[in-house]
């Protein structure tokens, strides 16, 4: 994904004297000024075509204007901030939990009677604010080590492991068995490395000053009984998160010396072109998976292990940082419009195709209960949980800020150069946690 943010405008502006004006992206469909129009600051550039391409349709089938706007990956508070101080304002976004909403609680409108929420399947799950609901969470997800099916089954078969199967790869010791062995025998797999690249890039980053950050605190979290966000954290599980860390740049397709300028593209392409045999990311990744040509029957997704006591009862890290606000400064016309627009995407056949099987989301909406999704790592998912494996809960979104992620993002690359120490790691986790705390408050 470029960094420049990629605008779509799925119906064009009105042209002058008042005359009607045609849809962009080739649509004939007339605009409607008197129903509103939306504009959707959208967070998830992986879903950017899929967005476009349903807004268009959209505004075919009732010529109400739809703008979607993506932001580049992880700009997306500073474009929100951005966008929202211009006239024609989002009057759809997006926060990413209690802390998100902190920073945009001027701009919530209560969405108790909209569809959206009044169609979710476990209402508990909206982000609410007292008796008002402030947002509602539009996609459930995962997020592990995506391993390769057949690399992994080829490494097996060559019986240098004590570990025989997938199915024992159930702790950090297992997991660091495996990835050892496929590093030795590299060659003989025709892999470049156990790992893809852990890149720093900013499409890449995130990867690991997030979701990876997040695994140490949910088990930090969780023998603490923490529920809600804390002023300070200890940094228990911190040489668990170096093990792990260490791991995926030493088995790795890449020297950590060259992490910096690694992407996300760069990480998706190795994997799937069979030059490694892990890929630390979400269900969110099936999307560009596929349409790199990985067959949905050849990938599965493994918890992330640390070495926590009882790792090998987890499931996978699954939540939500994805809800949907409606900007409470729109005008009535536009947050109807708005409103309806949602109701459409989460009941249209359309719509619920776009969300379940283009974008490749697991939904929490009841609409949804006669789509299938062609998601393999969704199944991933849902085979833990059929299996009695406790999901790990998403911790990261209890996060302070941003900058705290930054100079943790900062100090991973440099321990991975050789330019930093694990301590200034361990200094950004804990000691930014307590500043970024008390400069929020």
């Amino acid at each position: 994904m470029k960094k420049s943010m990629k605008r779509v405008i799925a119906a064009a502006a009105v042209l002058a004297m008042g005359v009607p004006a045609l849809a962009a992206c080739g649509s004939s469909a007339a605009i409607d000024e008197s129903k509103g129009k939306v504009y959707y600051l959208n967070f998830k550039p992986e879903a950017a075509d899929q967005w476009t391409a349903i807004a268009e349709t959209y505004t075919e089938q009732t010529g109400v204007q739809v703008t979607v706007e993506t932001a580049a990956s992880g700009t997306y508070e500073q474009t929100l901030k951005s966008e929202m101080a211009k006239d024609e304002a989002p009057t759809l976004f997006q926060v990413n939990g209690p802390v998100g909403y902190a920073r945009w609680k001027d701009y919530t409108e209560d969405m108790s009677g909209t569809a959206v929420y009044e169609q979710m399947e476990d209402q508990s799950s909206a982000l609410m604010d007292g008796d008002k609901v402030v947002g509602v969470p539009y996609v459930l997800e995962s997020y592990g080590i995506i391993y390769n099916k057949d690399l992994l089954q080829q490494y097996f078969d060559l019986g240098v492991s004590s570990i025989t199967s997938v199915d024992e790869i159930d702790s950090f010791d297992a997991l660091k068995t495996v990835a050892d062995g496929i590093q030795e025998h590299k060659d003989e797999l025709g892999v470049q490395g156990a790992f893809a690249s852990s890149g720093f890039d900013s499409s890449s980053d995130w990867r690991f000053k997030s979701q990876l950050a997040g695994v140490p605190l949910y088990w930090e979290f969780k023998e603490d009984g923490v529920t809600e966000q804390p002023a300070t954290i200890k940094g228990t599980y911190l040489e668990n998160f170096k093990d792990i860390f260490d791991l995926y740049i030493t088995d790795s397709t890449t020297e950590p010396t060259q992490l910096s300028s690694k992407t996300g593209d760069d990480a998706n392409s190795e994997f799937a072109l069979g030059d490694a045999v892990f890929y630390q990311n979400g269900t969110w990744a099936w999307t560009d998976l596929s349409n790199a040509g990985v067959e949905a029957d050849s990938v599965g997704m493994l918890p992330i292990y640390i070495g926590a006591d009882g790792e090998e009862n987890a499931g996978l890290t699954t939540g939500s940082e994805n809800y949907w606000c409606i900007n409470s400064q729109a005008s009535d016309l536009d947050k109807q419009a708005t409103e309806d627009f949602l109701e459409w995407m989460i009941t249209s056949d359309e719509g619920k195709d776009a969300l379940a099987v283009q974008m490749g989301f697991s939904t929490p909406f009841k609409t949804f209960s006669d789509v299938t999704t062609e998601n393999p790592l969704i199944d991933e998912y849902k085979a833990g949980l059929e299996a009695g494996k406790e999901s790990m809960s998403w911790t990261y979104t209890m996060i302070p800020s941003e900058q705290w992620k930054n100079d943790l993002g900062s100090a991973l690359l440099e321990y991975a150069q050789g330019t930093g120490t694990w301590e200034a790691v361990e200094t950004a986790f804990v000691d930014g946690w307590a500043s970024e705390y008390a400069a929020a408050e």
